[in-house]
Order: structure tokens, then C-alpha cells, then sequence
């Protein structure tokens, strides 16, 4: 294991959970062990692991690129995150009405669907 590795998994269990990642990690196999070390080094021990920006920020961040490229199956993943990154479901609406303005209406308004679903399985008003 890398230093970015070690680092990039403690940063992992911050922000995701270490429910969410030990469910990952007991469903790696040998196919997608080179992906699994890839995001663990790469997205989580190089980018979320940078502190120029704050967690808060880097999740707004996400989840607009998220809406706007239309990779909408990783948002409730990442609206879940936001309890450990501090960012309120008013920075999440604001980050998806940029995308509503910049990237397309219809991509907006799934990933609010999509974040309000998630917001009521946890139990967070809105």
C-alpha cells in the first residue's frame, strides 16, 4: 500500500462512511482491484485529500459535475456524503441550480429529484 493509498482511504472513511466503504471493499474482487486502488489513490488521496478547497465546497463541486455530465446513479451516494462535508441542502440546491443554468433544466431537475429522495431516506427535512 502507497502513502496516497493509506491517505486517500482515510479520506475515503471521512467523507463517504466506513459503512459505505467497507461494503465496497467486501464487494471488490481481483477484476476491479486496479479501479478500486485508482479511486482510492487518485479521487481520494489527491483531490477530496487536498485542502485548498474545504470538504464543504469540493461536495458542491461534485455534485454539480455530477448532474451536469448526467452520472446521476453516484448523487445519492454523494447527498449522503454531505453529512461529513458540512454542505446543507441549500449549497446542494445552489450547486444544482448552477447546473440548471450552465449544463441544461432537465439535468438539474433529476439530480433534485434524485437529492430529495435521498434527503427523506435519511430522514433530513428540507
Amino acid at each position: 500500500m502507497t502513502d496516497r493509498f493509506e491517505k486517500g482511504m482515510a479520506t475515503r472513511r471521512a467523507v463517504l462512511g466506513d459503512a459505505h466503504v467497507d461494503r465496497a471493499e467486501a464487494a471488490k474482487t481481483d477484476f476491479d482491484t486496479p479501479f478500486q486502488t485508482l479511486i482510492t489513490e487518485g479521487a481520494w488521496g489527491t483531490l477530496w485529500a487536498d485542502d485548498t478547497i474545504s470538504r464543504r465546497e469540493r461536495s458542491m463541486l461534485t455534485l454539480a459535475l455530477l448532474a451536469a455530465t448526467g452520472n446521476f446513479e453516484e448523487i445519492p451516494m454523494h447527498i449522503r456524503a454531505t453529512q461529513n462535508t458540512g454542505a446543507t441542502p441549500q449549497d446542494v440546491l445552489q450547486a444544482f441550480l448552477h447546473v440548471a443554468v450552465y449544463a441544461g433544466v432537465p439535468k438539474a431537475n433529476h439530480a433534485i429529484k434524485l437529492a430529495k429522495q435521498t434527503y427523506a431516506e435519511m430522514g433530513v427535512e428540507i
